[in-house]
């Protein structure tokens, strides 16, 4: 019996020297892996670990971390400025009284922004600190007009009539109650007439000698509680265009000086937020939110120009604050300043704040991919680009419309994603929906993805040559490439991995794999183990162990 004739398959070899990355798809280029865990691209196109890890410090009830002219943080109940002299951690501290619970700081000029208590406090001198919010309760008031300089006007003319004019020519001043709202005027004795102030100013002096001490000049105020009829226009939005410590002056008209009894409050308060961020010497937040009455506010908002306390002056100039309602529905999901623009964010929707002042300010809607609830933390700056977690996946912005770049993530769906960038890479941690953290990073000049481990990262901060973080324990400042005083981890002791994806897609012609030959440089008392799963069975089976004895290949 003759049998027919096979021809072997021919040997064909594969070389790859180019590390590719992440990718957890069904199928995968030979050069990417589907899983990996502890790996980085600072050696590419070579495989590699990720660099050492170091503790910065280990403060007590840490919470909050931002870089000023020194790394900041919150710990307990005091702002801290610290750096490393000489191989010893130098702190400078101050007391504020805080509310338990992590905190969001943000940077305006030397200030930090301390939310959501709303306080603040001035990096380069730590004893200038203080409440934004200031309110304060009076009882036996004193009202009475003035000028804009706080000088008292003697008016004894109140009518529908002009007065006599006298012949001594003394200042003669005229309440004409003949229209409404009614008008104070003076009379020209050069021109025989009654000429109309265009302002007319109140002084309401307190007996409290302290009463406004926390108030500034221009600031916009809320007055509410007056009864007296002849001074309920007072109440509600007012500006202070003087002040004494134990009055002030605002815009208004009063036919006679009145003492008041009853008690008045006064407050300058910042609004409760979603969001802040800085940008253009503002400060800018965001808020949804449906009030006992069930309407709902839908509202972007943004400080007086250099002045954090200030979110309700309006006095038609450059420096007003501003504040403005959207018609997008749903809540914000995140807010940065990106090139110059303050961008908010809800999870379909991105607005973004054109103009140079509220004159001219206005608000660019798109509807793309925005930020995925719970996300807000996830939007970070690398090279000019913005990058953030959508419902989708990771996205880019770069001004026109948001990409996707997270395709090499697989078809696992993430949450609660928080982020930092540091030089080209942009770092993500974030959980699937068995609540297990991943920490990923994407390299964006290599266009590489890469999986580090399972850390559960709340905050990140970049400063200098360091990127600096916080787990979710709160107990330590870490650094993402050794930097502290502590000792970084040991080279030998970061345990690695990587897996391939499955061989053989692109050969079903009877051929398989029969040799692998690595070529690695293990450093000297590491150990790297290899197991190979046949045919997807789910069993792993261990092939090879081998010590580290540097640059070596192996079959």
């Amino acid at each position: 019996m003759k049998f027919p004739t096979l021809p072997a398959p021919n040997t064909t070899r594969t070389k790859i020297d180019v590390f590719g990355g992440y990718n957890h798809n069904l199928k995968i280029n030979d050069n990417e892996f589907y899983d990996m865990r502890n790996m980085s691209s600072d050696y590419f196109p070579l495989l590699s670990a990720r660099k050492q890890r170091g503790v910065y410090a280990i403060p007590t009830n840490l919470k909050g971390l931002v870089a000023k002219d020194k790394l900041c943080y919150l710990a307990d109940n005091s702002f801290v400025k610290s750096e490393i002299v000489n191989g010893e951690l130098v702190t400078e501290s101050q007391e504020i009284s805080l509310t338990d619970g992590a905190k969001k700081l943000v940077s305006l000029g030397a200030y930090v922004i301390i939310l959501p208590d709303k306080k603040y406090i001035n990096s380069g001198n730590l004893a200038d600190y203080g409440d934004i919010d200031f309110t304060t309760t009076q009882t036996g008031l004193r009202f009475s007009m003035c000028t804009i300089l706080g000088a008292k006007y003697d008016i004894t003319n109140i009518g529908a009539e002009p007065p006599t004019i006298p012949e001594d020519k003394s200042p003669l001043y005229w309440i004409d109650t003949s229209s409404s709202p009614h008008s104070l005027k003076q009379y020209s004795y050069a021109n025989e007439t009654w000429n109309t102030i265009a302002t007319s100013y109140i002084k309401i002096k307190a007996e409290d000698a302290t009463a406004f001490s926390g108030f500034n000049e221009y600031d916009g105020i809320k007055i509410s509680g007056i009864t007296d009829e002849s001074l309920t226009d007072l109440n509600g939005s007012a500006t202070v265009y003087l002040k004494g410590e134990d009055y002030i002056v605002v815009s208004g008209l009063l036919k006679e000086t009145k003492t008041l009894e009853e008690a008045v409050t006064f407050s300058r308060t910042m609004p409760d937020l979603d969001f802040v961020i800085e940008s253009n010497n503002r400060l800018w937040g965001c808020r949804y939110y449906t009030d006992e009455s069930g309407n709902t506010y839908n509202e972007i908002y943004a400080s007086k120009l250099g002045d954090f306390k200030n979110w309700d002056s309006f006095l038609g100039v450059s420096t007003d604050s501003y504040r403005v309602s959207v018609g997008t529905n749903g809540a914000f999901t995140g807010a940065i300043a990106h090139l110059g623009y303050p961008i908010f964010f809800k999870e379909n929707y991105l607005h973004k704040i054109y103009g140079t002042q509220p004159s001219n300010y206005s608000v660019q809607t798109t509807a793309c991919r925005g930020v995925q609830k719970g996300c807000g933390k996830s939007l970070a700056i690398v090279n000019e680009v913005l990058y953030y977690k959508s419902l989708s996946g990771v996205c880019a912005y770069d001004g026109s419309l948001p990409v996707e770049v997270s395709s090499e993530l697989g078809d696992i769906v993430y949450y609660n994603a928080s982020a930092g960038a540091h030089g080209n890479k942009y770092y993500i941690s974030m959980c699937d929906k068995d609540n297990n953290y991943s920490l990923f990073v994407y390299d964006v000049a290599k266009r590489l993805w890469h999986k580090e481990d399972d850390s559960h990262i709340l905050e990140f901060c970049s400063y200098e040559n360091e990127l600096y973080f916080i787990n979710s324990d709160f107990g330590e400042i870490k650094t993402m490439f050794g930097y502290g005083l502590n000792p970084k981890e040991e080279r030998t002791s970061i345990d690695w991995m990587v897996e391939t994806g499955t061989m053989g897609f692109d050969t079903p012609d009877k051929k398989y794999v029969s040799n692998i030959t690595i070529r690695l440089d293990l450093d000297f008392g590491s150990r790297i183990y290899m197991y190979i799963q046949y045919d997807s069975s789910g069993v792993y089976v261990p092939v090879c162990t081998l010590n580290g004895k540097n640059l070596k290949s192996v079959s």
